[in-house]
């Protein structure tokens, strides 16, 4: 079953709302209100409700939400109910660091494969799994992987992700700082970890001991 004419806000905040799930059934809860999980997540309890409401009535008057049929609902209308294969592209920095992050497997993801065109990556093994060369990833489609993680510099973005387009990815998240486009059947979510940082000062007390002026910011020195 596919649900048509969802919010992209709220298919964003259903990972959020499994994430609470999932941690309050690790403490032993069974069932969970919509107001319990609202504090846990920091969502008003009635935008969870409306959420939900979207796709059917998961709750029971009185009692709340059975934690594990509503994380299982979660996971079906996102399509992790089944594990999904995601490949990785760039095993940089960032990339090397993806490879032993642990979390993924919660939300059923899983990454199987790992690209770069660093000749002195290419065949080693991070966590199990072998870089490969860039140019193996035309045959993504035909191993089943319709996820791909993008962690390349910004000149290589575009390029990469048009490869991928081809090898019949259906889904990238890309980490590169920059705009990259896609065909209509693939769904695109850039995340730029620079930027997002970039907004917290906005948020925070002026003259701050760590605030230093940026070059050419300062006053200007023999100017009458």
């Amino acid at each position: 079953m596919r649900y048509h004419k969802i919010p992209d806000e709220t298919v964003r905040r259903l990972p959020i709302y499994l994430r609470g799930l999932l941690i309050s059934a690790g403490q032993g809860y069974e069932h969970i209100s919509s107001q319990f999980l609202a504090d846990f997540v920091g969502v008003q309890s009635s935008q969870i409700r409306k959420d939900f409401s979207y796709f059917g009535d998961f709750g029971t008057r009185g009692v709340g939400y059975s934690i594990e049929k509503l994380a299982r609902e979660i996971k079906k209308i996102l399509r992790l109910d089944a594990m999904r294969q995601v490949a990785l592209v760039g095993v940089g920095d960032l990339g090397s660091a993806l490879l032993t992050y642990s979390g993924f497997g919660s939300y059923g993801l899983d990454i199987v494969a790992a690209f770069d065109v660093d000749v002195q990556k290419i065949g080693t093994t991070i966590n199990g799994i072998r870089i490969e060369d860039l140019s193996e990833i035309d045959d993504l489609g035909q191993r089943g992987i319709m996820l791909a993680i993008v962690a390349v510099p910004r000149a290589s973005a575009q390029s990469t992700i048009d490869r991928l387009a081809e090898a019949g990815i259906r889904g990238v998240l890309n980490f590169a700082p920059c705009r990259v486009v896609a065909p209509p059947r693939v769904k695109i979510v850039t995340l730029d970890i620079a930027m997002e940082l970039a907004r917290l000062p906005y948020y925070m007390p002026a003259g701050g001991s760590s605030e230093r002026p940026l070059a050419g910011d300062g006053p200007q020195q023999g100017i009458s």
